[in-house]
C-alpha cells in the first residue's frame, strides 16, 4: 500500500509528515472523492439518488408548529411528516414526540432490549480521515489480534453470557484482510449465536464469503452524507470514495445478509440533514429488500486524538433524543441501537422510549477484555482504543440495569433450523 510506512512505524517520518501536509492544505493531491477506484464494485441502484434528492431539498427551518402537531397526528409517518420532526419547530413538543415512539416502540418490540458487545481485533488502518482515533497519521500503538488471541477474547466475552458479537477492525486489507476476518468470524460462531461486522466496505463476493464463514449482519457508517464535507473529513485512503462506501449496505444485502446496520456521526456536518439521510437510506432500500433486517445508530463525536481539527458541531441531548423519536415514529420496524458513547444515564432513559438495543462489556481498544472482564494485568502491549467511551457498564450491571428499568434484556432470540 502507497501509505505503508505510516502505519508501521512509530513516529511519522519527513516525507510522511510533508504528504500529510499537502493532504491538508492542497485540495488538488487529492483523489475524486467521487471516483471509483479500480478493485471497487459499481453496483445499480437509485437509493443513493432518491437519499440526496431529498436531503438536498431539506429546509428544515421552513417547517411550523401546525406541521408538526399534523404529523404526530398522522397515524402513518409520512417522509414530510419525518423531515417535520426533525426539524427545530419540533423541539418545544419532545415529550409528545417521546410518547408515540414510546408507543411504536412498545408495539413493535414489546419490553425487550437486546444486549451485544464489540470486539476490535485489529487496528491498523490505511485511511486518513481526521477525525478518527485510528487513522494512519496517529501515533497509536497499532495492534493486529492472532487468531488464538481473538479465540482467547471470544471465550473471555462469551463466559459472561453475551450471545452476540460485532467484530471490528482498522480499515487496512493489507494487515486486515476479508481471509482474516472471515477465519475470525468463523470463531465467533463457536461462542455465538449472532455474529455482527463492522469492517472496511467490500464487494459482494466478499460480503458472500464472509456469511459463509458465520457472518450475520454488517454494519456502516457513512459518517456523513454531505459530500463536501465528507471530501474535506477523508484525505486519503479507500474510505474517501463516497459513493462506495454508501452502497456496501446493498451490496451486503444482494450477498445474502440477514441485516444491516446504519448510521452517521452526528457531529461531523449538519446532523438533522445527516439524520434525514440516514433515515431515507434504510426507508428506501426497505423497500427494494424488504426480507432483511435493518436497524439505525444514532453516535455523536467522541473525544480522540487531535479532535480539535475538525470543529466539531454540538449535538446535545435533548437534539439526540428529538432524531431517536422521530427515527421511532417514521420507522416503526426498525432497530434502534444507542451505544456506549452516551452515558449509562441516558441510555437507561432512551431504552424505555425508542432505541430497542445497546451495548455492554466495551471495549474499543485491542485485546483488553481479559483486564476489563476479569480485571487480569496482562504484559503484553495491547493496542490503542479509536475513541472514548462513556458507558463503562458490564453485562452484569447492564442487565440488572434494564431488568430494574421495568424492561426485559434479550440476549439473543434467534432460532437456527
Amino acid at each position: 500500500m502507497e501509505n505503508q510506512f505510516l502505519i508501521d512505524s512509530d513516529h511519522l517520518s519527513a516525507k510522511a509528515l510533508e504528504k500529510k501536509h499537502r493532504l491538508e492544505t492542497d485540495p488538488s493531491c487529492r483523489k475524486n472523492h467521487m471516483e471509483y477506484l479500480p478493485d471497487m464494485e459499481q453496483i445499480q441502484s437509485d437509493v443513493c439518488q432518491k437519499v440526496m434528492e431529498q436531503m438536498d431539498a431539506y429546509h428544515y427551518n421552513e417547517y411550523t408548529e401546525k406541521e408538526v402537531k399534523a404529523a404526530l397526528e398522522h397515524e402513518r409517518c409520512t417522509i414530510e411528516d419525518f423531515k417535520a420532526l426533525l426539524s427545530p419547530a419540533a423541539e418545544p413538543f419532545l415529550e409528545e414526540m417521546a410518547q408515540r415512539a414510546r408507543m411504536e416502540t412498545g408495539k413493535h418490540f414489546g419490553n425487550t432490549v437486546y444486549l451485544f458487545t464489540p470486539l476490535y481485533i485489529a487496528n491498523y488502518c490505511e485511511n486518513y480521515c481526521v477525525y478518527c482515533g485510528f487513522n494512519c497519521y496517529n501515533n497509536i500503538k497499532r495492534m493486529k489480534l492472532t487468531m488464538e488471541q481473538i479465540e482467547h477474547e471470544m471465550q473471555i466475552i462469551a463466559k459472561s453470557g453475551m450471545e452476540e458479537i460485532l467484530i471490528l477492525t482498522g480499515e487496512s486489507r493489507s494487515q486486515s484482510d476479508v481471509k482474516y476476518i472471515g477465519e475470525a468470524c468463523k470463531l465467533a460462531k463457536k461462542y455465538f449465536r449472532m455474529v455482527g461486522i463492522e469492517i472496511y466496505p467490500v464487494n459482494t463476493e466478499e460480503y458472500r464469503y464472509l456469511h459463509e464463514c458465520g457472518v450475520d449482519y454488517v454494519t456502516v457508517f457513512q459518517e456523513t452524507y454531505n459530500t463536501d464535507k465528507y471530501e474535506s473529513l477523508h484525505l486519503m485512503g479507500h474510505k474517501r470514495v463516497w459513493p462506495y462506501r454508501f452502497d456496501a449496505q446493498e451490496r451486503a444485502l444482494k450477498a445474502g445478509m440477514r441485516g444491516v446496520a446504519f448510521s452517521a456521526l452526528l457531529g461531523l456536518a449538519d446532523f438533522r440533514k445527516d439524520a434525514l439521510a440516514s433515515a431515507l437510506h434504510v426507508y428506501y432500500l426497505q423497500r427494494k429488500y424488504p426480507h432483511a433486517e435493518m436497524s439505525l445508530s444514532c453516535p455523536r463525536l467522541r473525544p480522540i486524538l487531535n479532535n480539535e481539527k475538525i470543529s466539531p458541531l454540538d449535538v446535545h441531548e435533548k437534539q439526540l433524543c428529538q432524531i431517536l423519536c422521530a427515527y421511532r415514529i417514521f420507522l416503526p420496524f426498525v432497530g434502534i441501537t444507542v451505544s456506549s458513547r452516551e452515558s449509562a444515564e441516558f441510555r437507561n432513559g432512551i431504552v424505555k422510549i425508542a432505541a430497542t438495543k445497546v451495548s455492554a462489556g466495551v471495549s474499543t481498544g485491542i485485546g483488553d477484555h481479559e483486564t476489563k472482564y476479569t480485571g487480569k494485568e496482562i504484559n503484553e502491549k495491547q493496542g490503542d482504543e479509536q475513541f472514548e467511551i462513556d458507558d463503562n457498564r458490564s453485562l452484569s450491571k447492564m442487565y440488572q440495569d434494564i431488568e430494574a428499568e421495568g424492561l426485559q434484556p434479550v440476549l439473543n432470540d434467534y432460532l437456527y433450523v
